[in-house]
């Protein structure tokens, strides 16, 4: 029997080890069954699956990260002419315009916004100062972006997305020398409104099947016959479409005369192009608007049949005719990694500083209602979100500012970012109860609850996202071996993709029985003796070491998943879905010990760090759990249950102490206050900030922690008899003929109730909104 025992091992071992005898016995037949069941993929799909790179999400899937790599990644900065611009045009712009002027009056910016917008360059900022641009960081724009969107949605958005995805950035990295020379200046000086028209009304999610035509044929330009394109498209959704001068058009280019290729049927669809498109062109038909949910912001349709134009207006010439897919999946990554990230943080940053200081100022049964174990609950919500948020949205800036394009961490942040934004939003307004159900000047967050879908809508619907892209995409851009095994099955060459596919499938071997080894060996030491970066903070170590729990057991359930299920994981959505809520929480925990290591290690910031961590180890192992629960294979589902939690699970939601520290933080002013909401815009100057809702919110709070110790003063006198009953005023006026307070007190209290009456006050108007239908502001009653 010994001697039969180890004749079997030395004959697996030999398989295994030597490559001519495992390509024969073992990965020879695999790879020919490989190749029958991989699904066929076509060239959009094929593009959009290599589009962008792999970063820090590539090392949470190899199931051991290398913790020093993410904490070495530099952290990004303003230089100082981004700070300028910055705490000047940005900080003028902001005190230009407000939610309710943009949709109440203006229904748009004000034209002097638009005109200062152009004239400082705020629609140039990733355009290089060759061209007459900015030429600011990713971080810079993200930044800006940020900051507007604390004051206002419609200037946020009328400055992010000619930053984002669209004419500027496609000519930067496709357009001719001539197309860049011509219009970046123009763009960068705002001669010209970009706009970029993707989106078909039966195209929506699944945009690489736009039915808009454009066929190569002949026709007059410009007084002679020349080869072009006659074009037919109908556009919706396209952000500031109503206005643009210069559309960016994506349509599907045919070629059925040849009159580009070589004859072959192959040239009769080229493919998506991306042409860019003079709005006064004879037949371009723009002008009518949608109106998103009271953001308005510029956004309609546009269409055009039949429009001939030339060739030239191909972005990149004709030579890049077909390569417009390829072009967008390409420049997709960026311009999502920062535009909705930036506009939803800074929509975060504006619930938790003005519904905290709100919820101090604000008292009910004699105590501020920020004091109520239920009021804390959101706000420890609140406060936690927002410091991941601001991490993730921080460090994946500053990922495009070392050149990466991470098409995988746009799609996390995208969507994670924008969903804790309606988390917050929706706090908020549970907390602000009436007033922030009712609009007007004074209400701060009411046009953001509006708005938030917008969000969760635009650059990829967060369901899509969320199902099929952010493990669907991940799954094989970010593995080790799925990619090259792949590769390796559509390789021409048979001899040669044997050889590959031998030494990936090999390789991925190994790190499927390696992986799932050190998840169950981790889970049953409690990831105690687990790796963790030297020189962090001791607080944060065992969050280290969970994490590379968690990563290795992800990398084991997502290889086990792969092989159990095949492509049909891929029509498994809500199993992916969770899947990638693994890899999204893993990277958003990541940006956030990275944020307080970079940020000094802040002793007071440290309930922020700990509930945001312990939220999302908890919303990560419920992922496991609903993966692991809802397993098409009973067997498998309870061995990955015993690989993964071999002695349960090991986190609890944020303890309610923790929660309570956290909402402490959010309702009085501190250096940890200024951190968690830094870079959105606060009117400082005393008469501008009277009159606006945020600026009334920090006077009243200041005023409040002025008056609370001559309060406390009152109310023990008021218990030793020297003080009459009554209401706060009438006490205060008691205790000043009393001599328990002096004249300069009593005014403090007076301030405050001014004040407190001036930040708790709802707006309203006259019976039939007649004067504000005029478009007049109107004269506003104060009630409180």
């Amino acid at each position: 029997m010994t001697w039969f025992l180890i004749l079997l091992v030395a004959s697996i071992a030999a398989v295994l080890l030597l490559p001519p005898l495992r390509r024969a016995l073992l990965t020879g037949p695999i790879f020919a069954i490989y190749k029958k069941l991989l699904p066929a993929m076509s060239q959009t799909e094929k593009e959009a699956l290599e589009a962008g790179t792999v970063w820090w999400e590539g090392e949470l899937f190899s199931g051991r990260p290398n913790w020093q790599t993410l904490l070495d990644y530099p952290q990004p900065k303003l230089t100082a002419v981004e700070q300028a611009f910055l705490d000047n045009e940005c900080e003028a712009l902001c005190a230009m315009v407000s939610d309710w002027d943009t949709t109440q009056i203006h229904h748009d910016l004000a034209p002097d916004a638009w005109v200062y917008v152009k004239e400082k360059g705020f629609l140039g900022m990733i355009i290089p100062k060759r061209y007459g641009g900015l030429e600011f960081s990713a971080y810079a724009h993200s930044t800006v972006v940020q900051k507007l969107s604390t004051r206002c949605s419609a200037a946020a958005v009328s400055v992010m997305v000619p930053n984002s995805l669209g004419p500027a950035e496609l000519l930067l990295h496709y357009g001719t020398e001539e197309q860049k020379n011509y219009y970046l200046p123009r763009l960068a000086k705002g001669l010209e409104i970009p706009a970029f028209a993707l989106t078909n009304p039966h195209a929506g999610s699944d945009a690489a099947s736009i039915p808009d035509i454009g066929i190569v044929c002949k026709g007059m330009w410009q007084g002679r016959e020349v080869v072009g394109m006659r074009v037919t498209w109908d556009k919706r959704y396209i952000t500031l479409g109503p206005i643009c001068t210069i559309l960016g058009l994506a349509f599907r280019l045919q070629d059925p005369e040849h009159l580009l290729g070589d004859g072959g049927d192959k040239n009769a669809d080229l493919g998506i192009t991306c042409a860019l498109v003079p709005t006064d062109h004879p037949g371009v038909n723009i002008g009518r608007r949608h109106f998103p949910l009271n953001a308005v912001f510029q956004n309609g349709p546009n269409s055009g049949k039949d429009v001939f134009m030339p060739l030239d207006w191909i972005i990149g010439g004709p030579a890049m005719a077909g390569q417009g897919w390829r072009m967008l999946m390409e420049c997709l990554a960026a311009g999502r990694s920062i535009s909705l990230p930036s506009s939803n943080t800074g929509m975060s940053k504006l619930a938790v500083r003005a519904t905290g200081g709100y919820a101090r100022v604000r008292a009910q049964f004699k105590t501020a209602i920020g004091r109520f174990e239920g009021i804390e609950e959101p706000l420890a919500r609140m406060g936690g979100n927002t410091y991941m948020m601001d991490a993730a949205r921080t460090m994946t800036a500053g990922a495009i500012d070392l050149g990466e394009k991470p098409s995988v961490v746009s799609a996390i942040v995208k969507y994670h970012v924008t969903e804790r934004t309606r988390q917050v939003v929706n706090d908020a307004m549970d907390i602000l109860g009436g007033k922030g159900i009712c609009l007007g000047p004074n209400n701060f967050m009411g046009r953001a609850y509006q708005q938030v879908p917008v969000a969760i809508t635009v650059e990829g619907a967060n369901i899509l996202t969320r199902s099929l892209i952010i493990f669907g995409q991940g799954a094989i851009r970010c593995h080790p071996y799925v990619l090259k095994e792949m590769e390796a099955a559509r390789e021409t060459d048979g001899a040669k993709g044997l050889r590959d596919f031998d030494k990936a499938f090999a390789a991925h071997l190994w790190f499927i029985w390696s992986r799932g080894f050190r998840a169950w060996s981790m889970g049953l030491t409690g990831s105690n003796f687990g790796p963790a970066p030297a020189g962090v903070a001791p607080e944060t170590r065992r969050y280290y070491q969970q994490l590379t729990r968690f990563s290795a057991a992800f990398a084991f359930i997502s290889d086990v998943s792969m092989f159990v299920m095949g492509g049909d994981l891929k029509r498994k959505e809500k199993l992916s879905a969770r899947l990638g809520d693994i890899l999204s929480l893993m990277y958003l925990c990541s940006a956030t010990l990275k944020r307080y290591e970079a940020e000094g290690r802040q002793a007071e910031d440290a309930p922020l760090l700990h509930w945001a961590i312990w939220d999302a180890m908890f919303k990560m192992q419920n992922a496991f759990e609903g993966v692991i629960s809802n397993y098409p294979n009973r067997f498998i589902a309870a061995l990955l249950h015993w690989y993964v939690f071999p002695l349960g699970r090991p986190y609890e939601v944020p303890s309610d102490q923790l929660g309570h520290e956290v909402a402490q933080l959010l309702i009085e002013p501190s250096a940890t206050r200024d951190r968690l909401t830094a870079g959105m815009y606060i009117p400082h100057d005393p008469v501008t900030a009277m009159n606006d809702a945020v600026g009334v919110i920090e006077l009243a709070l200041e005023a409040t922690l002025a008056a609370e110790p001559i309060e406390a003063r009152i109310r023990a006198a008021r218990k030793e008899g020297k003080v009459g009953a009554g209401d706060t005023a009438t006490m205060a006026a008691h205790a000043r003929e009393a001599g328990v307070i002096t004249a300069e007190e009593h005014a403090v209290l007076q301030r405050r109730d001014q004040l407190r009456d001036k930040a708790i006050a709802v707006d309203d108007f006259p019976q039939d909104f007649a004067v504000e239908q005029a478009g007049v502001p109107p004269t506003l009653r104060k009630v409180a």
